[in-house]
């Protein structure tokens, strides 16, 4: 079994835990070996085993060579910090803290479950509902005690009409609990995008969830909860998504209950290996993700492993770059189009792109764009002859209504990632963004 790799930051944000092991220790499965030196979340690891090395930003774990699935189990004086000391994090992003997410004091407020799997071509979120729709009710009903809610909404795209029927039977018995379905375009998972769609909201891209009385929490997020209450687990295994090149076909491979630090390369494997020449591996979705190696490992918050499809040459032509908000920031799209072999002579921001402080930026509506048309002719105007988008859904429609008018050869930062799972590319929007919420009216929701 190969060496178990836990990052001292498990997530985007906050800040790197500091290790309460040293070389040689012997640790157990779900063992606190890192806590919080300041926004974070404590680390437990995820095998039984020696402690091989520490370096800056990891603890390295030689795992004995019979693992039990007994763990360590954590203490709490409440539910609250049984989630606190289980290091839940948010596990479809960024992996914020959860404890302090939901220590909200709410007014009455809404519990907003993300089970859109918002990311195309990932399955574990669903997989885990349709496996078990009944410990998602428990978590969800934890979860908004805690926050002082009195309301949840699971937020699921109409596309998965067994698994909402599973649901529908349950929440027929659960008067504080109902389903809000959503269309099958990015990024009906981002939390701005959630709250508009359950609540009718808008929120200004700095304004928190909380600003309109809720909270947004993914699903997988719900049952780390429910596990943390009901089984003092504290998060040391992550569902996956593995797809793309693999040699067991190009339909999602989903892996409960990996343990946190395992490779890229070993879940690769356990998917059947890579299928011939590729273009580059994803850790994350195709959106969000960013390029990584074989060696690196998964955290808390990873969601899937895609082996996209070799890149198209462009020999040195002109390439434009627009970099959306809900896309890959300007170092990605940057790494992408050197890998297109493309020659990088103008690029912009949507206009929605709205800047931080903090340097990033966000969308001003996410999944709702006005329109690039300035940008497509300021691309022409730079002499570009391909431009590189990560638009959403919306975004790349506007972008193609003018884009090939001008002769602009349009490329999605998620192309070689849709060819490799079997998933239409971005382009042109075929079907309306809003969803009738009854079942038996759209059945095409899900077409790009």
């Amino acid at each position: 079994m190969e060496n178990i790799q836990m990052l001292l930051k498990q997530g985007a944000v906050g800040r790197p835990c500091a290790p309460i092991v040293k070389v040689g220790d012997k640790v157990e499965r779900g063992q606190l070996i890192a806590t919080p030196t300041g926004l974070g979340a404590p680390v437990h690891s995820s095998v039984s085993g020696v402690v091989e090395y520490i370096t800056e930003d990891r603890i390295v774990i030689k795992p004995d060579e019979n693992q039990s699935k007994d763990y360590v189990k954590v203490e709490g004086a409440d539910n609250l910090e049984l989630i606190t000391n289980a290091g839940i994090v948010g596990q479809g992003g960024a992996g914020f803290p959860t404890a302090i997410k939901i220590k909200a004091n709410l007014d009455h407020g809404y519990i907003l479950v993300n089970a859109s799997e918002c990311e195309p071509g990932l399955a574990h979120n669903i997989q885990q509902i349709d496996e078990d729709p009944e410990t998602l009710i428990r978590g969800i009903k934890y979860v908004a005690e805690i926050a002082g809610a009195d309301k949840g909404i699971i937020a699921i795209k109409k596309k998965h009409k067994a698994v909402i029927e599973k649901l529908d039977a349950l929440l027929a018995n659960e008067p504080m609990i109902e389903r809000h379905l959503l269309p099958d375009i990015y990024p009906m998972g981002e939390e701005r995008a959630v709250v508009r769609e359950c609540l009718g909201i808008e929120l200004e891209p700095t304004q928190l969830p909380s600003a309109a009385n809720a909270v947004v929490i993914n699903s997988e997020t719900v049952y780390s909860c429910a596990k943390a209450i009901e089984d003092k687990k504290p998060l040391i295994d992550k569902n996956i998504t593995v797809r793309g090149k693999i040699v067991g076909g190009s339909d999602a491979h989903v892996f409960m209950d990996v343990p946190v630090g395992t490779s890229v390369a070993t879940l690769i494997e356990m998917a059947g290996g890579i299928d011939g020449d590729f273009g580059e591996i994803i850790m994350g979705g195709a959106f969000t993700g960013s390029a990584t190696t074989m060696s690196a490992p998964i955290t808390k918050a990873t969601g899937a492993i895609l082996v996209t499809a070799p890149f198209q040459n462009l020999e040195a032509k002109k390439l434009g770059i627009l970099v959306c908000a809900c896309g890959g920031n300007l170092n990605r799209m940057m790494d992408l189009a050197a890998k297109y072999n493309g020659e990088v002579t103008h690029i912009c921001y949507c206009k929605q792109a709205q800047l931080q402080k903090n340097g990033s930026r966000k969308c001003e509506r996410p999944g709702n764009c006005p329109g690039q048309v300035k940008n497509n002719l300021d691309f022409k105007k730079a002499g570009c002859e391909y431009i590189i988008i990560g638009n959403c859904s919306d975004c790349s429609n506007t972008v193609m209504a003018s884009a090939p008018q001008m002769g602009l050869q349009v490329l999605h930062q998620t192309d070689h990632a849709m060819e490799a799972v079997g998933h239409d590319k971005y382009r042109q929007l075929t079907v309306s963004k809003s969803v009738d919420q009854d079942l038996n009216v759209v059945d095409n929701v899900e077409v790009e």
